[in-house]
């Protein structure tokens, strides 16, 4: 197994059912169910100096949504060329999520995920095998969606576990 394959494999083994499209829905509403219930100000914090407050993260969650819809829609259509990476500690340095509210990010969110649903429900089964080429290596359009899942997961078992015991 390549590096590759062991990084993405970690988010795939937090998928609690094969039935990776309902999860989609299952891990958006978590998500929503989450931020929805924090303040404004429960919202700015960040477990430790350097990291990310629940804005950022939030955001995060969008914007490599964004990253990884846009991968399975360019494989999914027959792209050749690499498609490039991204670095998510720029992205959360350059997106401002500290100075926009709470609910225009959960909006965000809610309508960044509803296009995720469309598009992946929108495929073709040969479409979901297809294979391309993301930062260098090759993945499939299903596995770019479970990564979309598979990610969100991971993210909120670190709420669960560094930001929300830590939170007055």
């Amino acid at each position: 197994m390549t590096d590759f394959q062991k990084y993405i494999q970690r988010y795939l083994d937090l998928i609690p059912s094969e039935n990776w499209l309902e999860e989609l829905n299952r891990s958006g509403e978590k998500t929503i169910d989450v931020f929805s219930k924090l303040t404004e100000g429960q919202s700015h914090f960040a477990y430790a100096e350097g990291k990310w407050t629940l804005k950022e993260m939030l955001l995060h969650l969008s914007d490599t949504e964004r990253v990884f819809q846009y991968r399975v829609l360019a494989v999914a259509r027959g792209e050749k060329k690499d498609l490039p990476g991204f670095d998510e500690n720029d992205y959360a340095n350059n997106s401002f999520a500290n100075e926009r509210s709470l609910q225009s990010l959960i909006e965000e969110y809610k309508i960044v995920r509803k296009s995720s649903k469309m598009l992946l429900e929108s495929l073709h089964p040969t479409a979901l095998a297809t294979i391309g080429n993301a930062n260098g290596n090759e993945i499939s359009v299903e596995t770019i969606g479970k990564l979309i899942v598979g990610h969100n997961y991971h993210h909120l078992n670190i709420i669960d576990e560094r930001y929300l015991p830590n939170l007055k």
